[in-house]
């Protein structure tokens, strides 16, 4: 008996109506982007290690999926390697490309790659998947596609506030009610210089970054076993708990890191953020959250996060700037800032809160009943001109039992159905029934184009 197929863990199959969800998604980020004149490319699905490795973290280099290289790979693995074991030596023999663990570094690449023929600055947008070698579990998935948005080329911080009018104006579209936190990666810089541990700004971010999963204890506990002075841990406490309005953190954090012209900078940049952000009618809440990190080394300024405020699910979109990300491919001294929206988690969100319009799933507006090959013949050239005037029909393959053809129309939401008879050739006339009230009618051919060109 052969072995039932199944995908991989992490990975997901999407039936045809909920690809036109995804798609319903990604048609409404697209037109977003295209809206403030962002331009789309695409990057290959693999990468050179040597572009991925080093760019995410320790923790991120250990999720990228690794590509075995063609050929005989072990042939050239040393004995000595394959006696001792050594899996991250192996795997530097045996594999030089591997699958892209976002959208940005691959980005940064490209720019770099082809920066003679890019007009900056550079506004970019991208969709396609990523791959994670993640623990799979909800709302999280080791396949999925991100949004991207960014600009590159310029380090006004009115791009930031672009990127701002974008994210609000993709989720009023999906209908979504979401939170934007924001921070900046300088104020965490001088709040390490502050607590005096300016060398572990990376260790403190990426524990931080876990504190709304794992809780304060825990995230203390991780700084500490990662060789931060308990008198540094106390200090960080109290800075993580800050409350009020948005200018009043912003004054608090002032005050706790005055010693620290990073940090200083930081909070300026916040400010000048905020003020931008306030002269505009947004429809999202904008709250300053100090414990905000997201732990990609790459960051250097504003850190950007959207939460669903109606479904436990994590962040859904996250982003930030990047000053010196195309410096380490050779070309320094260009600053960028992007977002990115997590397509697979929003539209989990909107599975849940069932946000999706009805028409969505509807593919075809008209369908034809076949009722044998006279009927066909009749029907082919109006089913032509139909789909020449822009509407979606179809006609069934098969003189099957009309039950069997109600059914399959049915099942595919199809919202009218028309039939032709004998009586109908004679009379060049089309019964027509709109499947949603059961109403049927006689029509004409224009008629009939007329009543379905509204409803596609």
């Amino acid at each position: 008996m052969s072995q039932k197929p199944s995908i991989p863990k992490g990975t997901r199959d999407f039936f045809p109506q909920l690809m036109a969800r995804r798609n319903y998604i990604f048609d409404t980020i697209r037109s977003v982007f295209l809206l403030y004149g962002y331009q789309e490319i695409e990057t290959p699905a693999m990468e050179n290690l040597s572009t991925l490795m080093g760019k995410y973290g320790e923790e991120g280099d250990k999720l990228l999926f690794k590509i075995l290289n063609s050929g005989d790979f072990a042939a050239k693995v040393p004995d000595d390697l394959l006696a001792n074991k050594d899996s991250v030596k192996i795997t530097n023999k045996i594999s030089e490309k591997g699958l892209r663990y976002d959208l940005t570094v691959p980005f940064a690449r490209f720019v770099v790659q082809n920066r003679n023929e890019l007009v900056f600055p550079f506004k970019r947008f991208q969709i396609q998947p990523v791959w994670r070698a993640d623990r799979p579990q909800k709302g999280r998935y080791r396949e999925f596609f991100q949004c991207d948005v960014d600009v590159i080329g310029s380090d006004s911080l009115l791009n930031e506030v672009e990127l701002v009018q974008i994210t609000d104006e993709v989720f009023k579209r999906l209908n979504i009610s979401v939170t934007l936190k924001i921070n900046n990666r300088k104020i965490l810089a001088g709040i390490a210089e502050s607590i005096g541990e300016p060398e572990k700004i990376t260790e403190i971010t990426v524990a931080i970054d876990k504190l709304e999963k794992i809780g304060t204890e825990k995230v203390m506990l991780e700084l500490e076993e990662k060789g931060i002075k308990n008198e540094s841990v106390e200090k960080l406490k109290p800075i993580l708990t800050l409350k009020g309005t948005n200018t009043e953190k912003l004054e608090q954090i002032r005050n706790v890191i005055e010693q620290s012209g990073t940090g200083q900078k930081g909070v300026e940049e916040v400010q000048t953020l905020l003020s931008y952000i306030d002269k505009l009618k947004l429809s999202l809440p904008v709250e300053l959250d100090l414990t905000l990190a997201r732990g990609l080394n790459y960051y250097t300024g504003a850190i950007f996060e959207v939460k669903a405020n109606d479904v436990e699910i994590g962040s859904i979109t996250g982003g930030g700037r990047y000053d010196d990300l195309t410096g380490i491919f050779g070309l320094p001294g260009v600053s960028g800032v992007g977002i990115s929206f997590g397509a697979d988690r929003i539209f989990d969100v909107m599975e849940k809160l069932n946000l999706f319009p009805e028409d969505t799933e509807t593919s075809t507006t008209v369908y034809f009943v076949n009722f044998g090959e006279k009927e066909v013949a009749y029907l082919l050239p109006v089913v032509d001109k139909l789909r020449k005037s822009g509407i979606a029909c179809e006609l069934f393959p098969d003189a099957a039992k009309l039950k069997k053809q109600m059914t399959y129309a049915n099942r595919k939401n199809i919202p009218y159905v028309v039939m032709v008879g004998e009586n109908e050739m004679q009379a060049g006339s089309f019964t027509l029934k709109e499947m949603k009230s059961g109403d049927q009618k006689e029509v004409t051919l224009q008629e009939l184009i007329e009543i379905a060109g509204k409803g596609k």
